[in-house]
């Protein structure tokens, strides 16, 4: 482009940055808006939209994701669910944008709206009007917590991976102020914090009812944690075959194939 000029293109309608790309994402037509130079989607996103629209005890009417990034899981439970409402809240104002311009790529902006702000700040802010209204809270926070791990970065992909404001505890208990009673929560997450979900979980009203191991190949330690509660829930856990992600030729497994074809 000139020196000078605008940034931006067209696509449908839609301004796309000279640094972005339009990915198809596998489910219908969806198309995704993404900055490879920041954080991009990947299986545990997919896997955890499976997980939910799997294991949701009843089909979804309104949905919210905590952390929704640039809209991939709200994207993909429009194209399984008939669900009319969802919800993504998104505290990175970059991503929040394309989460926009990604719903209204994809003509869904009667269905999926985005908010942008902290996800702890919904019981007396963005989400007051909201509260204990969602069928289903599906949620694939920051997988570290704040001062852990080795980072000199406080770009997206940072933010992306590292508790900054919002905390594990404050997902949960922003998943309980939203759900209805007996609503389903759905969260991904690493192995070694499931003590702490499990704890917070509880403090907050939700109930751990059903988990997944997934490891990238089958003879190795699973490092995705995928796991259902519901608010309000009876005390029992059940615990599902783990999956593998890849075989050893380095292709999906059929386990994770079928996540694109339901």
């Amino acid at each position: 482009m000139v020196e000078g000029k605008s940034d931006l293109r067209k696509c449908s309608s839609v301004e796309i940055k000279d640094w972005e790309r339009v990915d198809q994402i596998g489910f219908g037509n969806l198309k995704l808006i993404q900055n490879p130079q920041e954080f991009c989607y990947g299986v545990d996103a997919v896997i955890l939209a499976d997980f939910a629209v799997n294991f949701c005890k009843k089909a979804p009417v309104t949905v919210a994701d905590l952390g929704c990034g640039s809209g991939i899981i709200p994207l993909i439970i429009s194209y399984r669910t008939e669900a009319a409402h969802i919800y993504g809240v998104e505290i990175q104002k970059e991503a929040w944008d394309k989460a926009c311009r990604n719903a209204k790529l994809n003509n869904l902006e009667e269905r999926l709206t985005f908010v942008n702000a902290d996800v702890k700040n919904a019981e007396h802010g963005w989400g007051k009007d909201l509260t204990g209204k969602m069928d289903m809270v599906t949620c694939n926070p920051p997988y570290f917590r704040k001062g852990s791990g080795i980072t000199n970065d406080s770009g997206p992909k940072a933010m992306a991976r590292h508790e900054t404001t919002a905390g594990l505890e404050d997902f949960l208990e922003t998943a309980a102020v939203l759900l209805k009673r007996g609503g389903d929560m759905f969260m991904v997450h690493r192995p070694s914090r499931l003590a702490d979900i499990c704890f917070y979980a509880r403090k907050a009203g939700l109930e751990p009812k059903t988990m997944r191991l997934v490891s990238p190949r089958a003879d190795e330690a699973p490092n995705i944690l995928l796991i259902h509660m519901v608010k309000g829930g009876g005390k029992e856990l059940k615990v599902l075959p783990s999956w593998a992600v890849y075989d050893h030729q380095g292709r999906y497994t059929e386990d994770i194939l079928k996540t694109y074809r339901s």
